[in-house]
């Protein structure tokens, strides 16, 4: 008879994917005051920055929901979590950085 796994395998894990909501939640609230902050920059500037952010928190949901389901199967199998694949997460990071550069110089170029 094998023995269930550990709850706080399946806790901890619940934990990494609020933390990714969270993430997410935050991207897209930055996105949305982006939006409706009356900003002194041209409108296609702040419209593409909006977005950038609001596909990277989509992008961060989708991933938090398909790691959380790896993750809990390979537990419930009784294996090792699955390694991360970083490329995504290297290019929403990227992706990030860029709009935070971008704010900076505008800040700096219109204040």
């Amino acid at each position: 008879m094998s023995e269930a796994p550990d709850p706080r395998f399946s806790l901890a894990n619940e934990r990494t994917f609020l933390a990714w909501i969270r993430t997410a939640l935050a991207l897209l609230a930055a996105s949305a005051g982006l939006a409706v902050v009356d900003v002194p920059w041209p409108t296609a500037v702040v419209r593409v920055l909006g977005c950038v952010l609001a596909l990277c928190g989509g992008v961060c949901a989708v991933l938090a929901c398909v790691r959380w389901r790896a993750v809990e199967v390979a537990i419930g199998e009784g294996r090792a979590a699955p390694i991360a694949r970083p490329h995504l997460l290297v290019a929403m990071s990227a992706a990030v950085g860029v709009v935070a550069l971008a704010v900076v110089v505008l800040v700096l170029a219109t204040g």
